[in-house]
């Protein structure tokens, strides 16, 4: 009997508690039940393995470059900064609860499968990497407010199926405003962003004269180049770090400021010329960072996924795919552009709030606005505001995603305990509302918090549940006396769209594709 107790422990504290290994397992028996090759098998439990180690790597990168620019903000401003990356605080968290994380979300989307099976939202959530970062999300406010880790897994997988269902259904009458028909749905955690900037559409298209669509705008081409997520990514750290440095040199001086880069692992600098190509060189440093960190996160969910989506085929047939926010980009380009630039500036108003008035009144930490979160979550809204309400809709509504996703994540600060001084943190706006939500009702500790936290799911379910029955399958079509954008013609209700008549672009560099044909048929039957 002494060796059956040896291999259980070695399974459990060897494997089944190393994330990289536990990755690597899931995935193999997902691709077993959908009775791949053995080399198939192999080759994709081992690709999924690397793909975690990646991600680890990523995040000592990732923690190297902020250390530096989380001291210039402090020493400049006195309060404490932070640029909201995903990828970057999911990776960093890999370490401390990879195991729970990993758990968490294969729970998580058997339970959305189940509750989509059983009930009229139909939704299968197939933004791998989103699901990732909610579980990741979850397992960090749920740890910190002292919960055990059987509770972390199953009451956290059970808030997170909800999730997958819910806010798809949630968003869907201005997802079918946005492609004309009822054959796709938004699976992206920006929900919160993209209704706002629809309904906004809305009253502004009501209140307001008529608004051209932005599809009968031309905008320079020179702006495509910030599809290109690391690109982008890079290009923002760069500017961010370029403009601290320079101000900590002002406030600080140069014997302190050349010594900020001296605990990277680098030397202090020698000159003004050295400390800004130093500042230049850990901008850059961050967007390999995350670079190697998306590369990890594609390796493992190119993997991963496959196995959910034929798992999904066989329990939810007939059930809509839900997919990433580029999936809207085609629809209208030129809103992808304005929100994207209009969401940027609505973090830039939102930080000089911060700066002013909320950090000294309640202490609530500098949130410095990134072209990634912005270009994604902002291009999105920019098309949801443009369905509903034309031009002023897609400025007026990127806008209010930018403050959305400034002030948010500032609140979720708050409940994510040594998390909370990481220097970075989750940027998208469904993160910051529910994660703070969900943190504030976790402090009741014990089962009063467990019971709040589903109670707080179960409203959810209960809203999207009324969503879905009452309007969306009602029919209800919101801004319906808007024009569709130029040269889009919407499609009727269940039919796929017409991709012949509106130009269409490339998704941005990196962005999840759609579903292979049979789900996107199945779907439309």
């Amino acid at each position: 009997m002494d060796w059956l107790i040896g291999l259980a422990k070695f399974l459990v504290n060897e494997i089944l508690s190393q994330p990289a290994y536990l990755i690597g397992t899931i995935t193999a028996v997902g691709l077993i039940a959908l009775k791949k090759s053995a080399g198939q098998i192999a080759g994709g439990a081992i690709k999924a393995t690397l793909g975690l180690l990646l991600v680890g790597a990523g995040a000592g990168l990732v923690t190297a470059a902020l250390d530096p620019l989380g001291k210039m903000i402090q020493g400049t401003t006195g309060a404490h900064g932070v640029i909201p990356t995903n990828e970057a605080i999911a990776g960093i968290a890999q370490d401390q609860f990879g195991a729970r994380v990993a758990w968490l979300m294969i729970t998580g989307f058997l339970v959305s499968l189940l509750l989509a099976r059983f009930t009229p939202l139909r939704y299968v959530f197939l933004t791998g990497h989103h699901m990732l970062f909610m579980a990741t999300m979850l397992t960090i406010v749920m740890a910190t407010a002292g919960q055990s880790s059987l509770v972390v897994v199953l009451g956290g997988g059970v808030l997170l199926g909800i999730l997958l269902v819910s806010l798809p259904a949630l968003a869907h009458p201005w997802t079918k405003k946005v492609t004309g028909n009822d054959s796709v749905a938004i699976g992206h955690f920006g929900t919160a962003g993209y209704i706002t900037a629809g309904a906004t559409g809305q009253l502004v298209s009501k209140f307001g004269k008529p608004s051209r669509s932005t599809e009968d705008m031309r905008l320079p081409e020179g702006l495509r180049f910030l599809r290109d997520s690391m690109v982008a990514t890079a290009l923002s750290m760069v500017l961010i770090y370029l403009v601290m440095s320079l101000l900590f040199l002002a406030k600080a001086g140069r014997e302190t400021a050349f010594k900020a880069f001296a605990g990277a692992g680098g030397a202090g600098a020698t000159g003004l010329g050295d400390y800004i190509m130093q500042s230049f060189m850990q901008g850059l440093q961050f967007g390999i960072a995350v670079a190697v960190i998306l590369f990890g996160v594609r390796t493992i969910l190119g993997e991963l996924v496959p196995a959910f989506q034929g798992i999904a085929e066989r329990v939810v047939p007939g059930a809509k795919p839900a997919l990433d926010a580029p999936i809207v980009f085609p629809y209208a380009q030129n809103a992808v552009l304005i929100g994207f630039i209009f969401s940027f500036l609505g973090g830039l108003a939102g930080l000089a709030t911060l700066i002013w008035v909320l950090n000294p009144a309640f202490g609530l930490a500098l949130v410095l606005p990134g072209l990634v979160p912005h270009f994604f979550t902002g291009g999105a809204a920019g098309v949801y505001g443009n369905a509903t309400g034309g031009r002023r809709g897609a400025i007026v509504g990127s806008f209010l995603n930018g403050l959305l996703i400034t002030f948010l994540p500032a609140l979720l600060l708050k409940v994510l305990g040594n998390f909370g001084t990481a220097n970075t943190t989750f940027g998208d706006a469904d993160f910051g509302w529910f994660g703070a939500l969900l943190g504030n009702i976790a402090k009741l500790g014990g089962t009063a918090g467990l019971i709040g936290m589903l109670a707080l799911g179960a409203l959810l379910l209960a809203g999207a549940w009324v969503m879905q029955t009452r309007v969306v399958n009602a029919g209800w079509v919101p801004g319906a006396g808007v024009a569709a954008p130029a040269g889009l013609s919407a499609a009727p209700s269940g039919a796929a769209p017409d991709v012949r008549t509106y130009r269409k672009i490339p998704p941005p560099a990196g962005a999840p594709t759609p579903p292979p044909a049979p789900v996107q048929q199945e779907a439309a039957r």
